[in-house]
């Protein structure tokens, strides 16, 4: 089913590059293991069950950790009206909804396809937004399901999180435990380990770039589904601002979750860290939605 979400070509094109970069990666990786494990059917089965088991169950994993469970309408009539407003103007399946337990403000969206999405939002997100507010970032997480980013970018994280987990694996297991020669086990734990860091650099670079112009994608696809882009710039200015001001625990729990979050779990002192940030700064999204209005004849 096609949404009315405006097709984006650009971010089209920008999601093919990067999976396609991506992919020429992935491969080169998994060469690279086999070449040093000698081993290709190990490679081959853990590669392929880390990725069948991020891509199905990316929902379950990011739910149980953002501690959020799913509601029914009768639990949260507001909320689901909401959501059942917006899909029915943007004409796509409703997602499922849930609500973290967090006092951190937030939003995200994850699910291997449209028929198959969670949207979550937390408990400190409900208290500090108004009705149009809230609409508007849940436009915003809408157009992320709407628009299949959500799989690319669960797809796309999968090479670091392979490569992290490869360079623990090589330390802990007992992979290596039988080889007599000591020093022919460090020389292939030094290459697994270089290889693992190079891919992980590589993709977590690319995945940083396309991050960034999904979520403006994003932003002003809700405000034209809304047509309201001064109420989308007024949630995004509370919940950053809110964001600073929580405590570091939450932040440090969510910030694994960044790149799928409304605005990212940073606090103070992250500007140093922007060049490499899953979202584009405040300014520059504020900027986006007041050219938005600019073209809706509103006021900012």
């Amino acid at each position: 089913m096609r949404s009315r979400f405006r097709p984006d070509r650009q971010l089209s094109v920008r999601m093919v590059i990067t999976m396609f970069l991506l992919g020429l990666l992935y491969v080169a990786f998994i060469a690279a293991l086999v070449a040093l494990l000698k081993s290709w059917i190990l490679v081959v089965v853990v590669a392929a069950g880390l990725l069948a088991a991020q891509y199905w169950y990316s929902d379950k994993i990011a739910l149980f950790a953002m501690h959020a469970h799913e509601v029914s309408a009768r639990e949260q009539p507001h909320l689901h009206g909401i959501v059942d407003r917006l899909c029915a103007t943007a004409d796509m399946p409703k997602p499922r909804v849930a609500i973290s337990q967090m006092g951190m403000p937030n939003a995200f969206a994850t699910g291997r396809n449209p028929d198959h999405a969670v949207l979550c939002v937390t408990t400190g997100l409900l208290r500090r937004l108004e009705t149009e507010e809230l609409e508007g970032v849940i436009a915003h997480e809408l157009s992320h399901v709407a628009h299949r980013d959500v799989a690319v970018i669960t797809i796309a994280s999968f090479l670091g999180v392979l490569a992290g987990l490869l360079v623990r694996f090589a330390f802990y297991s007992e992979l290596f435990g039988g080889r007599r020669n000591d020093q022919n086990t460090a020389l292939l734990l030094a290459l697994i380990m270089a290889v693992s860091a190079v891919v992980y650099t590589i993709s977590f670079l690319l995945i940083r770039a396309l991050s960034r112009y999904r979520e403006l994608a994003a932003d002003r696809a809700a405000a034209m589904l809304t047509a309201r882009p001064s109420a989308l710039a007024s949630a995004l200015t509370k919940v950053s601002g809110d964001i600073a001001r929580i405590p570091s625990e939450d932040l440090r729990t969510a910030q694994p979750f960044n790149a799928f979050f409304f605005t990212p779990a940073l606090g103070d002192g992250a500007t140093l860290f922007n060049l490499f940030s899953t979202h584009p700064s405040l300014e520059r999204r504020l900027e986006q939605l007041a050219k938005i209005s600019t073209e809706l004849n509103q006021p900012r």
